[in-house]
């Protein structure tokens, strides 16, 4: 096997390996530049956007941040799945930044120009359902690759877990490619962890599993995983429950993520904790309860981490390559997810208001908020730019 990075190697390791994922696709370097967007967002020549309501947003809401979440009780919807940017802040920022997401989805498909302006118009749409006055958000029928992920998320078990995630069935995870070594005060300080009465309660929170059980570590190493994340803390940690390995049911696959300053920004007078890892976890609850209600705000090396319990059901929606046909139903489903995450936070009288402001000033040209669609369009071009100048400089390692 080829020789791991060791703990104090592994910055610079995860540093080369965060450019090089980010040099595979202009949907990737989109995904992995939470940051500039915001930056560029702030310097793109629209018109000032409108002051939404203050709710929790997501604040990195790409297509890969959406799919199907389980509760406790084994029951999938999609919702927003990684909540690491969220804030107290302007709704139309999660609006832009998944149609800057599915537009650089279409532009890296091959597909014409004039389905952006499809994509554009159905993600609005879609978005502006969850706030017709009198009705309640429904996200009407899947389609296709939504249907696909659904189907295979209702399907799967402990067992394609350990396969998908450790690769074996047996309760160790394997160093490699995907997790490598701990230094011995990481596993020191997570076993210690996982002693807390809090974390026993998360491991021991679905259903069928018993409140007293005894919860021990079995394993644990630093998870590679993401791309965005790539750099911050990160470990999986194995979990078995009341000593019976043997049943997948007893076990558990932990995700324990750093929790860092959002890069999105928030309204200057909104009141949110003042934790990195809690203000996640409050976001979490707000815009996608069934994974807010199985994460949990800790402190590892003295750093702020959100740990919550990896499910099989738990997967992340694909949308690389996008079809026409898939492209316009899908952007107006993906939409209605986040205008219910957005609209459940709101009151009748403020869901009415945000649905008068989206409505309000549509040209003849594109049936969708003008301040939208211009700054996506201004959006794409600068990540474009980026991406290649990315190129340039990393994608042979450098």
């Amino acid at each position: 096997m080829k020789s791991l990075p060791s703990p104090k190697a592994r910055p610079d390791a995860l540093r080369r390996l965060r450019n090089l994922k980010m040099a595979r696709s202009a949907h990737a370097y989109m995904r992995g530049n939470t940051s500039q967007f915001y930056e560029w967002l702030e310097q793109a020549d629209i018109r000032t956007l409108p002051q939404g309501p203050a709710i929790w947003i997501c604040g990195d809401c790409h297509t890969g941040n959406l799919g199907p979440v389980a509760n406790g009780r084994g029951k999938v919807e999609i919702q927003i799945r990684d909540l690491d940017q969220t804030v107290i802040g302007n709704p139309c920022h999660d609006l832009i930044r998944l149609g800057l997401s599915l537009a650089t989805a279409s532009r890296g498909s091959d597909l014409p120009g004039l389905t952006t302006v499809h994509i554009v118009e159905a993600l609005a749409a879609g978005y502006e359902s969850s706030f017709r006055a009198g009705k309640q958000a429904h996200l009407g029928k899947r389609p296709e690759p939504v249907h696909v992920i659904m189907r295979e998320a209702e399907r799967r078990s402990w067992h394609h877990l350990a396969l998908e995630r450790i690769e074996d069935l047996k309760p160790t995870i394997p160093l490699g490619k995907r997790f490598w070594p701990l230094a011995r005060a990481e596993s020191a300080e997570l076993a210690s962890v996982f002693e807390s009465p809090e974390m026993v309660e998360l491991a021991t929170l679905l259903k069928g599993r018993p409140d007293s059980g005894d919860v021990t570590v079995l394993d644990a190493a630093y998870w590679v995983k993401g791309c965005s994340s790539l750099g911050r803390l990160r470990y999986a940690v194995l979990l078995d429950i009341d000593g019976d390995v043997v049943d997948g049911d007893d076990l558990c696959l932990m995700d324990v993520k750093e929790g860092i300053k959002a890069a999105a920004p928030r309204y200057r007078d909104a009141s949110m904790p003042r934790g990195n890892a809690e203000r996640i976890v409050e976001g979490a609850r707000h815009l996608s309860p069934f994974l807010g209600d199985r994460m949990r705000a800790a402190r590892v090396l003295d750093r702020a981490v959100v740990i919550r319990e990896l499910l099989p059901q738990d997967l992340k929606l694909d949308v690389e390559q996008l079809s026409r046909r898939d492209a316009r139903k899908l952007s107006a489903y993906l939409g209605a997810v986040v205008g219910k995450a957005h609209a459940r936070q709101m009151d009748r009288a403020a869901r009415g208001r945000w649905f008068a402001e989206l409505r309000r000033n549509r040209s003849k040209t594109i049936d969708a908020p003008r301040w939208l669609w211009d700054s996506i369009v201004e959006l794409v071009g600068a990540h474009e730019a980026g991406y290649l100048e990315h190129c340039r400089r990393f994608a042979n390692g450098g």
